[in-house]
Order: C-alpha cells, then structure tokens, then sequence
C-alpha cells in the first residue's frame, strides 16, 4: 500500500498486518529455535498465509488488504518504505474473489518447497538454505519490478524462491536424484527438473514476446529472475556447509544435514592450546590443573568439551577478578565466562 494508504489504514487493517505477519514469521522462528528443517516451516507458513488470505477474500472490506499492503508493485516500489514488498510479495498467493478459492497457485510452490526444499536444505545447512530462498525471492520481485517499471500491476507468490531453490540445486548437486511429480512420482534427476521447469518459463516469455499467445498473470520473469540469481550464487553459499558442491555420494539425508550442522559447530568451538590463566600469570595448580589437562586431551567433541568445562568452573577462579565461573552455552558450543563479567573470561 502507497505511503497514502498507510495513513489510512483503520485498527481492523492494522491488526489484520500484524497477524498476516505473526503467521509468516512464527513458523520460521519455531523452527529455527527447536532445529526443525526450515524448508517444512516455510511451507507452513506460506500454508497459514494462504488460509488467513482466503478468509479475507470472502469479505468485501477485507479482500484487498493484504495484496495493496504486501504485494510486489511496480508504480510503488521506487519508495524506499515500499521496498518490504521485494520479500511480503513472496508470502502472498491467489486466494479467489470471493466466489470460491483458487488453489493452484500455492500448492504448486509448497510443493516445489517441500520436494526440492528438504533435500537441499540437508545438503546446504539451515542458515544457507534459509539465505538461498530469500535471496531467490528477493531476486524474483526485482525482476519483475524492472521488467514492468512504472506500471500498476501487482505480482505475487513464491514462484522466485521456488525457482531459486532450482537454480541453487542444479549449481552445486546436479547429480542428485529426488522425488518429484513430472509424468510419473518417482525419482528424478535434479538436472533434468531444474532445466526442464526453466526451460519451460523461458519458452513461455518468448511466445508471449513474439505475440504468440495472450497474456497471463503468471510472472515467468521473476521465475527466471530468481532460478539465475541463485545459480550465481549458490557455490559461494555452499561453501562451508554440510556437504560439498558436486559430491557424490548417494544423495542427501537428514543425518549427513546434521553431521554438518555439528561440523560447523565444533569449528566455533576454540582453541585450549593457550589459556587465559597462564597469560595472566596465574597457572591452574592442583585440581584445576588436572581438569584442565582432561579438558585439552579429551574436549575435542561437543559434549565432552561441556562436561570439563563444568567441571573447571567448580575448581577454578576468574584469573582477572577472582570471581566464580560458570559455563555458556551457545548452539551447543559451551564457554567458560567470569560471573561477574564477559569482558573478564570469555574461554575458549
């Protein structure tokens, strides 16, 4: 909505933005917190978005709401306090006007989210997977802006994302096989879904640029838009994740995703070979000088590393203030810190 119609906007309107965004973010959030994939959150929360825009369709003056409010909008987007709408657009979906509801628009992207998503995530990571699909969302609504600049013509849906995630997959696995409607549900190559689902958008652009066939209002271009960006960028992204670009080695699985996500936390784990007692002329005797010891020979897992440092806080002092320390855990990876102050002990 243009900066004029925020104005306007009545308390009913503001809570029905405020709820929209609730539903979009919650599930992402959730899941990121209990270390559910976050491909499944999207889907949900794209499902939620869905189902609250559908309500509101049924009534007149609730209908347009959330499409003038979020949607991708050319003739607005040149304002800087309309730029939310690059990444908003992605959450919203043809719902129906009023006499019945239009499903084919959303279930085709869950379902390339779903299909595609799981698998990728568990070869990119969360984070990287979670980057990928906004900046395939992000890249989808610019091309759309800049390929429609200036016009009154709002565009909506995760196709851009859904595409990206395409584009990420055929960039750095493309050997992979996944399940996947085409003629038949079964097994397919990744490079052959990438490239059959794009090379169908780019036909359908040049039939529609050589007067070929009508008009529609699907947005081939930010499908292109965003299948190509995150081509681009997929290989930097993936670099560092739990599996590397071109591996083969039978497809992804939820336990490779996670032997990944433990390989990055355990590289933020720190160093024992140097401590912060000896720097400051004060070497651990007697029992914390032991522990210590068991902690560098023994502390190279994650839990083990935990567990000595429980046990160091209970024997050992601050080396700055002589205060007690307690143990700090972070995603899993476990600091000793004075409980007085970070700025005094923060180990490893």
């Amino acid at each position: 909505m243009s900066s004029g119609l925020w104005a306007d906007l009545s308390i009913f309107g503001w809570f029905l933005i405020i709820v929209f965004l609730f539903l979009a973010i919650a599930p992402i959030v959730y899941a990121w917190g209990q270390r559910i994939p976050i491909s499944l959150a999207i889907v949900t929360s794209l499902l939620l978005c869905w189902v609250f825009q559908s309500i509101l369709q049924f009534f007149d003056g609730t209908r347009d709401v959330l499409v003038l409010a979020f949607a991708n909008a050319p003739m607005w987007q040149t304002t800087p306090t309309e730029f939310h709408r690059l990444l908003t657009s992605a959450w919203l979906h043809a719902a129906g006007n009023g006499n019945g509801l239009v499903f084919q628009h959303i279930l085709g992207n869950v379902l390339v989210i779903a299909l595609v998503g799981v698998p990728l995530e568990q070869r990119l990571g969360r984070g990287r997977f979670l980057a990928i699909y906004l900046i395939g969302a992000l890249a989808g609504n610019l091309a759309w802006w800049f390929s429609h600049w200036g016009e009154f013509r709002f565009a909506l849906g995760a196709s851009g994302a859904a595409f990206g995630l395409l584009g990420c997959y055929l960039a750095c696995w493309p050997r992979d096989e996944i399940e996947f409607p085409l003629v038949l549900i079964r097994k397919w190559p990744i490079s052959l879904i990438a490239l059959l689902k794009l090379g169908l958008e780019i036909a359908q652009v040049g039939l529609l640029s050589g007067g070929w066939v009508d008009a529609t209002s699907v947005a081939h271009l930010a499908h292109i838009g965003g299948f190509f960006v995150c081509y681009a960028v997929a290989r930097p992204i993936a670099k560092g994740g739990p599996t590397p670009p071109e591996v083969r080695d039978g497809g992804p699985s939820a336990t490779a995703a996670e032997k990944g996500d433990e390989m990055q936390r355990k590289s933020r784990m720190g160093g024992l070979k140097f401590d912060p007692w000896d720097d400051a002329g004060k070497p651990l005797e007697g029992s914390a000088s032991r522990v210590l010891k068991k902690l560098r020979e023994e502390g190279d897992e994650l839990e083990t590393r935990r567990a000595w440092l429980e046990e160091l806080a209970e024997v050992a002092r601050c080396p700055d203030c002589d205060s007690h320390l307690r143990v700090e855990i972070n995603d899993e990876v476990a600091r000793l810190c004075c409980s007085n102050s970070r700025k005094h002990l923060l180990w490893p």
